[in-house]
């Protein structure tokens, strides 16, 4: 996990430095497609990911050694070759995992925070889930077992196969000619987000556009049918965690409620967006299959937008100092120290997301953060971090006053689909 933190240490400034290229650009051609909070939304996501990665937050039921020592029957020369055959396999073994997620109810829950964004741009790549909390994708990559391609590799490759594929995720990229026969392009990606009933559930591959044009799931982008982006339902909220998880909620309250006992398992385990009858009426959804066009859009006066920069810019210095000091950690406080990040994104996301609760939260939140710098097993932090430390308290100390001024102005606050 050391060197998968000083990766991303110098890939989150890269990716920043990408998207603030891409705002600019959108701003002087007048071809804007970002959004304020939507982009602190996606960002926020990519943080929520990085933190649930580098802790290893996740079950993995059958892991790649295993199905390697067990299933290898050829073993490939270490060349060159064997790292093009790796990644034909990752790109293969991506795109059923995919295809899994858009398919099946229960699956769909570790995707849908990628599809959230009713934007589409270089921030929305970073949309990455952390409901994915069982492993079970080695499975996928069994004909790489069989090859008998080492561990080493695929872990070296994986994340540079995460890393292909954020630059498609732009408007400002038109049809790439040749291209469009042998990689996934933005034009291809863009449909791939889009809601319009031609365009759900196509193009799932990663980087080699070659799986979806053999197993049938390809369409190109048409200029009679520009793609509308977002989720059939849309999930009206900033809040990263609450994304990742709402799917699985309103599986489990269905579950739950339906009076039908097969319904109950069968729910799960159902084409993605399939919910038993009776609970149709009582819990009525709102969807955007009839008017694609509808957008959750809060209004936030400058002030709020102040909030959220001055949140978010905090977050983002405490998410550099836990990477760019991962090793020198034990992983007790590696732990503590995430799950406090975790706890902030949530409430800074709360807050934004104008629930009236969502105050008194940040002022326990701000109490608990002052508590956990001051806390003796946090001691080191103080004598080796003075900086730092201070920083810290001066963003959580803030936190309580900004709870108190978001109390005061919640009868203003309300929540507008336009």
């Amino acid at each position: 996990m050391e060197a998968y933190a000083a990766v991303l240490l110098w890939a989150i400034p890269g990716f920043f430095v990408l998207i603030l290229i891409e705002i600019a650009y959108g701003h002087f051609t007048g071809k804007q497609t970002y959004s304020f909070m939507d982009t602190l939304a996606s960002l926020s996501s990519g943080m929520t990911n990085v933190i649930k990665d580098v802790l290893g937050l996740a079950l993995v039921l059958i892991s790649y050694p295993f199905l390697l020592k067990h299933l290898r029957f050829i073993e490939l020369e270490s060349t060159v070759w064997i790292y093009v055959w790796a990644f034909i396999a990752i790109d293969f073994a991506s795109y059923w995992i995919h295809r899994l997620n858009h398919k099946i109810n229960i699956f769909w829950n570790q995707h849908i925070i990628h599809h959230s964004s009713e934007e589409f741009n270089l921030a929305c790549a970073l949309r990455q889930s952390i409901s994915n909390l069982i492993g079970f994708s080695a499975l996928f990559l069994i004909p790489a077992a069989c090859l008998g391609i080492p561990s080493e590799v695929i872990m070296t490759l994986s994340p540079l196969h995460l890393f292909a594929q954020f630059w498609y995720h732009t408007q400002h990229i038109g049809k790439m000619g040749v291209l469009e026969y042998i990689l996934v392009t933005p034009s291809q990606h863009r449909v791939h987000h889009a809601i319009n009933a031609l365009y759900i559930d196509k193009n799932l591959a990663a980087v080699f556009c070659i799986w979806d044009r053999l197993f049938g799931t390809f369409q190109e982008e048409l200029e009679s049918e520009p793609p509308v982006y977002g989720t059939l339902k849309p999930v009206q909220s900033w809040n990263p965690l609450w994304i990742n998880f709402q799917h699985f909620w309103v599986l489990l309250r269905d579950a739950w409620y339906t009076l039908n006992w097969q319904d109950k398992l069968k729910i799960w385990f159902m084409p993605t967006g399939w919910r038993p009858r009776d609970v149709i009426n009582r819990f009525p959804m709102l969807s955007r299959e009839a008017n694609p066009q509808l957008r959750f859009n809060p209004n936030y006066s400058n002030e709020w937008k102040a909030v959220a920069i001055l949140h978010f810019s905090a977050l983002v210095y405490l998410l550099l100092f836990l990477l760019g000091n991962f090793d020198a950690f034990e992983t007790s406080f590696q732990l503590r120290f995430g799950f406090l990040l975790m706890w902030s994104i949530f409430g800074f996301t709360a807050l934004m997301d104008f629930h009236s609760w969502a105050p008194k939260f940040e002022l326990l939140r701000g109490l608990l953060g002052l508590l956990f710098l001051f806390f003796p097993q946090n001691q080191m932090l103080l004598d080796a971090y003075p900086i730092s430390q201070l920083i810290f308290i001066l963003y959580f100390t803030l936190s309580i006053f900004i709870a108190f001024w978001a109390y005061k102005q919640a009868p203003q606050r309300r929540l507008v689909l336009d």
